[in-house]
């Protein structure tokens, strides 16, 4: 296997990336021939990069394809496995680990309770860990991208400090603590800025470029993403959907304000209301549990009027995502009608949908900005 060289000009390079990436968003092995017509390049520019491309180990042979007369056609794929990045979630009681190859198939994946550790403590507990679990995988270090990580959190990028976490009770902590004790490139992210990456990643070909990710696990979050990039805001607190009143002097939040969409639209809320499990409640819901009703049809109004207020102000679809959310869909009927008896300018709530990944979005998200960056720099 070969170095991939350098192109001697920025254009070969760009080149040579449309051709990489165009065989990474093909569905199936596409030929020389039809890269050259797509892309419109000639077939020796084609041959040239498919060979370097090949040498360097990057793509392979694919399946041959059906022929119309003559010698068939030989498809190329990319090599998934050439390189992996890993995503961690750090909750109030957990951490959570998950590798992804290029392809954003998941690797390896791995939970652990870590009870109720020290802001100073978490660094050091998740650099063993990940040790840990790449030995247990037989991770090829050397073949990592890095390491992201993801934290139910307002980051504070210039001060390089978790702002505010509510739901882990930090506020002006910072991030060294976490990043150093890794021996390897890490990059920390929002939880629901990286679920809202990850939906719009994995469904790029399928859904628009602008989208509003709604978070709903204990806490409730969510990303902006405008042509599929993700919309920060000045301070980096876009998409903290939680924290809008939907119930002027309501339940009390846990970040000591009344009324939030987080207070009335979490999984804590369920657990600490009712005193079950998240399993429990949908059972108990299913079998006709009066209080449990009662409970999460003011669960769905409130989410309703969150949702409403989201798609009002941004416009675009609205992706529900987070653990809470693999409950939904025997209740999305319900929500949208509610959503859209609140709904000013529209008579459907088409815009509304379930997300794709409702356990691990966060740690593919923040895994896959190692993979998006590696694809656009070959």
């Amino acid at each position: 296997m070969k170095e991939l060289k350098v192109p001697v000009t920025e254009r070969r390079r760009l080149t040579r990336n449309s051709i990489y990436s165009f065989i990474y968003e093909s569905e199936s092995p596409p030929s020389k021939h039809e890269i050259a017509q797509k892309l419109g390049l000639s077939l020796p520019t084609v041959h040239q990069n498919i060979t370097e491309l090949l040498n360097a180990g990057l793509i392979q042979v694919g399946k041959v394809q059906k022929s119309t007369g003559g010698r068939r056609a030989i498809g190329y794929s990319i090599v998934s496995d050439i390189k992996f990045a890993v995503g961690i979630s750090i909750t109030a009681d957990k951490v959570h680990f998950l590798a992804s190859d290029l392809k954003q198939s998941e690797l390896a994946y791995k939970q652990i309770a870590i009870g109720s550790l020290k802001m100073n403590e978490i660094g050091a507990r998740v650099a063993g860990d990940l040790e840990t679990f790449l030995n247990e995988n037989r991770l090829d270090r050397s073949r990592m991208l890095g390491v992201g990580i993801t934290l139910p959190a307002v980051l504070d990028e210039e001060k390089d400090e978790v702002k505010l976490s509510p739901t882990m009770q930090m506020r002006n902590i910072s991030l060294s603590t976490i990043r150093e004790p890794i021996p390897y490139t890490t990059y920390i992210e929002n939880d629901g800025t990286s679920g809202g990456f990850a939906e719009w990643f994995g469904s790029r070909n399928t859904v628009g470029n602008n989208i509003a990710y709604l978070y709903l696990e204990n806490g409730v979050g969510g990303a902006v993403l405008i042509n599929g990039a993700q919309y920060y805001g000045k301070n980096r607190r876009s998409g903290e959907f939680g924290h809008m009143c939907v119930e002027p002097g309501g339940l009390l939040c846990s970040c000591g304000k009344r009324g939030c969409l987080e207070a009335y639209c979490s999984a804590l809320r369920i657990s600490t209301k009712i005193g079950v499990s998240i399993e429990e409640f949908f059972d108990g819901l299913k079998q006709g549990n009066r209080e449990y009703r009662l409970l999460w049809e003011d669960l769905l109004e409130h989410l309703a009027i969150g949702i409403n207020n989201i798609h009002m102000m941004l416009d675009c679809d609205v992706v529900l995502g987070g653990f809470l959310s693999q409950y939904l869909e025997p209740y999305l009927p319900e929500l949208k009608r509610m959503v859209e008896q609140k709904d000013t300018f529209e008579d459907g709530s088409e815009y509304l949908r379930l997300g794709r990944y409702p356990r691990k979005a966060n740690m593919m998200g923040v895994a896959w900005c190692y993979i998006k960056k590696y694809i656009e720099s070959v």
